[in-house]
């Protein structure tokens, strides 16, 4: 018995239809992935093979000279570089803090007593943060003048009131002018910029907690103060984790509202110098590009080590929204 053989078929030549079904999802996807490349991955490994050489800018790549660790040791000896580093963080807890602690109460009043305007309030109080940041550095520049900016003169007229007269100094501050009180002067920018931002952040997080719980606790006779500690606080922590996160990480990058309020100097006693600012100076001015990219990634480094402080004070109990 003879076993018959079938003829093979013909192997059919791919089609355009074929290579489309085949090939356009990466094609669609590819200028993703191709600016990705080009501004985001190819920058940040090019800083860290940068942060090992010695280069100024405009010599040309051939220019490079690699000498190790050098430039790492040389931050960490630089007592500019720990005094922008102690700077940024003082301006972050000045800058921070306040945020959440005006942020949280606001966004609990719009949501309990303002709903009719909730919209218009929202708007308001959200409306800095979308306002070019140049534009708020030189109005604030104006206000904190030290001969006939506002701020001083409402403190002047507040001063000579009766019994709160006390309160308010009498004489101009030089807002910009003195090394105790540029901090300020940049931390009150800040927090009018982004307070409004949290706050978006927290009503959302009111938003999502279910109101039968707030009913379920008024039956109970809880005040409105025990609602909010056992209730709105404990719920809140996953939306409080990421708004202090965010705030932490912008605290510790600060540039535009220091470098603008003092002309790029740092001001008195270079108390406005934070580490990003003194990075562009390093950058710019010494035409260190080899220095600039180590501080680059030692102030990452700090970033990420707060970071995870900040995750292990909220927990992952508190995270999850649990006690």
């Amino acid at each position: 018995m003879q076993a018959t053989l079938k003829p093979s078929k013909p192997r059919r030549r791919p089609s355009w239809s074929d290579f489309q079904r085949r090939y356009a999802p990466y094609l669609f996807i590819s200028p993703f992935f191709i600016l990705f490349f080009a501004f985001g991955l190819f920058p940040i490994l090019f800083n860290a093979y940068l942060s090992f050489h010695q280069w100024q800018p405009g010599t040309g790549l051939g220019e490079m000279k690699f000498v190790g660790l050098r430039n790492y040791t040389d931050n960490l000896t630089d007592p500019t570089f720990w005094q922008s580093l102690k700077n940024t963080a003082i301006l972050a807890l000045l800058s921070g803090l306040p945020q959440h602690l005006i942020a949280i109460p606001l966004a609990f009043a719009i949501q309990g007593g303002l709903r009719r305007m909730q919209n218009f309030v929202t708007a308001v109080y959200f409306l800095p943060y979308i306002t070019s940041i140049v534009a708020i550095s030189v109005i604030f520049f104006t206000l904190f003048s030290w001969q006939y900016g506002v701020i001083n003169s409402v403190l002047n007229a507040l001063s000579g009131l009766p019994l709160i007269g006390a309160l308010f100094p009498s004489e101009k501050i030089n807002w910009l002018g003195e090394k105790e009180y540029v901090q300020s002067a940049v931390a009150m920018v800040v927090v009018w910029r982004y307070t409004g931002w949290n706050m978006l952040l927290y009503l959302s997080g009111l938003q999502a907690i279910p109101r039968e719980l707030y009913e379920a606790a008024s039956v109970d006779g809880a005040t409105r103060a025990q609602q909010f500690r056992y209730i709105t606080l404990p719920l809140l922590r996953p939306i409080m984790f990421i708004a202090v996160t965010l705030s932490l990480i912008g605290g510790l990058q600060l540039f535009e509202e220091p470098f603008i309020l003092t002309n790029g100097s740092g001001g008195a006693g270079q108390a406005g110098l934070t580490t990003v600012m003194y990075m562009y100076r390093t950058y710019a001015s010494y035409s260190d590009a080899g220095v600039a990219a180590a501080m680059s990634w030692l102030l990452f480094l700090v970033i990420g080590v707060l970071t995870l402080v900040n995750n292990r004070a909220f927990g992952r109990s508190g995270l999850a929204g649990r006690d």
